[in-house]
């Protein structure tokens, strides 16, 4: 770094110049894209059993990694990125970004069963936040969410007696899938990325 050996704690500033073998590094420009993820695709950089990843159905330069995660079934809206400050905000429950699901479940959810998951519902994990919901049709509910606990949408509606048999992230942090078919992915424009930002 700028002409020294760097250590493995050495802290590089806008104004220094790093080289590797005597090529100089360039900063990577930011990137966000939204992908329409597709059923069985791993939400995760690499796969050790060889398994297809978003990563995989981005091919992005810059390389970009996803925010959160989707579980293998779930399709939908999935953030990647290579802003790891507005990464972990994202993630972050402090901040209280809103996910929303459109999850096909058995059986008819009944008011009651709603009204349990717009106060919490007891998990093993704990009490989850007050929730959004409504009936769809009478077997399919959108809920929203500001937590991001491991299988949460689907653990909340096992809970209440309505296990899942599809679910969808059709929205997050007001990112929607408008005109992306499933496996497509588009770049997040400017007015986009100020607003995950503001959040």
């Amino acid at each position: 770094m700028n002409g020294e050996p760097g250590q493995l704690n050495t802290f590089v500033q806008a104004t220094d110049r790093v080289e590797v073998d005597g090529h100089e590094v360039a900063k990577q420009r930011l990137a966000y894209v939204l992908l329409h993820k597709p059923a069985g695709v791993v939400t995760t950089a690499r796969d050790q059993r060889g398994r297809r990843t978003v990563v995989d159905l981005v091919p992005h330069e810059p390389r970009v990694v996803p925010v959160g995660r989707l579980d293998l079934d779930t399709t939908g809206a999935l953030l990647l990125t290579n802003d790891g400050p507005l990464a972990h905000r994202l993630a972050h429950p402090r901040y209280g970004v809103e996910k929303t699901y459109v999850a096909e479940v058995e059986g008819s959810p009944s008011d009651v069963a709603l009204q349990r998951l717009r106060e919490g519902v007891e998990l093993e994990d704990g009490r989850t936040a007050p929730a959004r919901a409504r009936r769809l049709r009478p077997n399919a509910v959108e809920l929203t969410i500001h937590e991001g606990r491991n299988r949460q949408v689907r653990r909340m509606l096992e809970t209440v007696g309505h296990p899942v048999a599809h679910l969808h992230r059709s929205s997050y942090a007001g990112l929607t899938l408008e005109g992306l078919e499933p496996g497509a992915w588009r770049e997040l424009e400017p007015f986009e990325v100020e607003r995950l930002r503001s959040k």
